[in-house]
This record gives structure tokens, C-alpha cells and sequence, in this order.
């Protein structure tokens, strides 16, 4: 049996039979494009039991994107659990000297679909953490490139994964949602329409894997996001990027200038529990999903309450707004809440950090990253 050809089927029996005959099918098609392969995979029972996911207990993994917010924590994460080279991180930048030393890194631009394929096959991979993507603020500045990475990268995973049998992740985004969505809160199943390319991207992601999954068996899973707040990573073009600038503003300079108006409530995470979330989720048995796309949320909040709770500890923070017009608008497209009870009730979502507890930790991480790099500290 090959292994990076497991997760096919749910029974041992088939599960090495019908990959094979997938893989010498999709190596015998005309054109890699999913839309025009000359054949059906079978889709397995989805009532089969949970015994299925037992190939998946020590997967390798390839992660795209991997110098973004969310590509280096949640690498060490696995790496943990699984082998640091078990764990492989790929991006077009190049990465600082720890991301070398603490595990396999690879170039890999998710464009380039032969040799992508080459690193699946290569280095056995089995589940496949699809982070590249350009955010929301960029994506508008840029539409052209932003549907480039977005859609066209995007379709290139799907086509690996559907022909390498790989259990893939595609995160969605608050982003997904448009005006015309409920807002508080928004459920899981619901009108969406975005009006940026970044959510329609997502959009599109989400409903193609849905697709893949039920018409030929991929084992395609997507997490919504909220805004994720983390120290390590400087923000990179979201709307909610406020969030983490407001706390290096707040050791630095003590002034803080918000480019989205004081009472504006958006869905927000501390990174940690969105690490958390991924691994569990990916973990999860297939039979234990109802869903391929879930909510998750752990708290939201406006810039004055997070403003209000980091003057708590440094009560001399100032802070201004000047609303940007582009930011603004797709903010009030947003939700300000998710309903994440279908997470919470089918594989046991539940969040570690409140407002109070991410200020907290914000603070303590950034006040301790400004020393060891020698900046001053107010």
C-alpha cells in the first residue's frame, strides 16, 4: 500500500484497491483538471465506522502558505505531535533562520502545479494545509493577483488532493459572509454573497470542496475564521488587523491610530486556539462531521472595548479613528458574531481565551518580543 494513498476508502480491504485504481486513473487522464477527468471516483458511506480515519494517526503533511500568520505555529504544533519531519512548510519568501532549523522547508508557489505535485508525491503526503492566499485589504488593491492566488491555487490543491487521496484544509473567513448575511449571529448555513474577491474566493473554495467531497469522496475540510490575533507575525492586509497593531502601538508609542470607527464589533481569536481548532479538526473521524464547513468563535469585540481592557494594564493609551473607507466598509459586510454550535456540538470546539485572557497574554508576548529585539518598551 502506498502511503500517501490512505484515506480513500473506510475499510482496510478497499481502502489500498481503489486508491491504486484512482491514482493509475488520474495518471492516465487527458488533462489534470478535475472538471474533465474520464472517470467517477466512488464515494465511500459516510455511516462507516470511525476505524476509517486509523491511516490518518501519523499523517505527513504539507503546509502552503507557511510564512503567513498561521503557517509557523501551527507547523511547531504538529511537529510536536507528530515528528518535525513529518511536518513540511512551504512558502515564495524566504523564511528566517528558526523556521530552517525547527523543520523541512520547502519553496513552493501554489502557481506552479507540476511541481507541487512533485512534493506531494515525493515526500508521501497525506494531509495538505492550504494557507496561501492574499487577505482582504490587499485582495482589493490587487484583484487580478488576488484571483490568481486565491482561485487559481486553489484549484490546483483541489485537483492534487482529489488525485493523491490527501485529506485537505482550506480555511474560510469572517470575509466569507456579505451584507445581506444574518450578522448576529451567522450561522453555518446561511446567504453569504461577500463583496470582496477575497470572500468570494473563499466562497468558491468552500462550495468546491463541498462539491469534490460528495460527488467523488474528497476528504475536504474548512474552518471559518474569525479576526486572528497573534505577536508573532506582523499584520499583512486584513481588516481586523487592528487588533494586533493596537497592542505593538500601545508598548511603543502608547497611541494607537484605528483606521475603523470606535463601536465596530467583529469576530476575533487568539491564535493559539486557532491552532488548537485546525489540529482538532483535522483529527476529528469523518464520521463525527455533518459538515464540511464549520463556524468557529471565541469572543467579539469593538476597538473601544479592546482599548478599554488593554488601559486596565496601560492606562495611558490613547487611541484615535480615522475610519479608511475601504476597511470600513468591508467590516460592516461582516458579522459581529458566529454561531459555532455545530463545531461545539460534533467534534467538541470549545475556546481557552476571552478578551480579558488574549490582552493579557498579547501584552506579555509582544512587551517580551520588543526586549529581546532591543526596541524600548513604554
Amino acid at each position: 500500500m502506498q502511503p500517501g494513498l490512505q484515506v480513500c476508502m473506510p475499510t482496510t480491504a478497499l481502502l489500498g484497491l481503489l486508491c491504486r485504481g484512482c491514482l493509475s486513473r488520474a495518471q492516465n487522464r487527458p488533462s489534470r483538471s478535475f472538471s474533465s477527468w474520464p472517470r467517477k471516483m466512488t464515494r465511500w458511506n459516510s455511516q462507516e465506522s470511525c476505524n476509517a480515519d486509523t491511516p490518518q494517526e501519523n499523517p505527513r503533511v504539507l503546509i502552503t502558505g507557511g510564512l503567513g500568520q498561521l503557517g509557523v505555529g501551527l507547523a511547531q504544533m504538529l511537529r510536536n505531535q507528530y515528528g518535525p519531519e513529518r511536518v513540511i512548510l512551504s512558502d515564495i519568501k524566504k523564511p528566517p533562520s528558526h523556521v530552517y532549523t525547527s523543520g523541512p522547508f520547502v519553496y513552493a508557489d501554489v502557481l506552479d502545479y507540476k511541481h507541487l505535485r512533485e512534493l506531494i508525491i515525493n515526500n508521501r503526503v497525506t494531509w495538505l494545509v492550504h494557507y496561501s492566499a492574499l487577505l482582504s485589504a490587499v485582495g482589493e488593491a490587487n484583484v487580478a493577483l488576488a484571483r490568481k492566488i486565491n482561485i487559481t491555487g486553489l484549484h490546483n490543491v483541489l485537483d492534487l488532493a482529489l488525485e493523491n487521496c490527501l485529506r485537505l484544509f482550506v480555511p474560510s473567513t469572517i470575509g466569507a459572509f456579505g451584507p445581506s448575511s444574518p450578522r448576529d449571529p451567522a450561522p453555518d448555513l446561511c446567504v453569504q454573497r461577500p463583496r470582496t474577491i477575497y470572500g468570494v474566493s473563499k466562497v468558491h473554495g468552500e462550495l468546491m470542496g463541498e462539491y469534490l467531497h460528495h460527488k467523488y469522496g474528497l476528504d475536504f475540510r474548512c474552518l471559518r475564521y474569525p479576526g486572528v490575533i497573534s505577536v508573532n507575525t506582523p499584520p499583512g492586509g486584513g481588516t481586523t488587523d487592528y487588533a494586533v497593531q493596537i497592542f505593538h502601538d500601545a508598548l511603543s508609542t502608547g497611541h494607537h491610530e484605528c483606521y475603523l470607527r470606535p463601536d465596530t464589533r467583529l469576530p476575533m481569536m487568539h491564535i493559539s486556539d486557532c491552532h488548537r481548532a485546525t489540529v482538532e479538526f483535522m483529527q476529528t473521524p469523518e464520521c463525527q462531521l455533518s459538515l464540511r464547513t464549520y463556524n468557529i468563535a471565541a469572543m467579539s469585540f469593538t476597538p473601544e472595548e479592546v482599548a478599554q481592557e488593554i488601559r486596565k494594564h496601560l492606562p495611558h493609551l490613547k487611541v484615535t479613528y480615522n475610519p479608511d473607507s475601504v476597511r470600513q466598509t468591508i467590516a460592516d459586510s461582516w458579522p459581529v458574531r458566529f454561531d459555532d454550535s455545530n463545531a461545539r456540538r460534533d467534534w467538541g470546539w470549545a475556546p481557552a481565551f476571552g478578551l480579558e485572557e488574549l490582552v493579557k497574554d498579547m501584552l506579555r508576548c509582544v512587551r517580551d518580543k520588543r526586549t529581546r529585539e532591543g526596541f524600548p518598551v513604554s
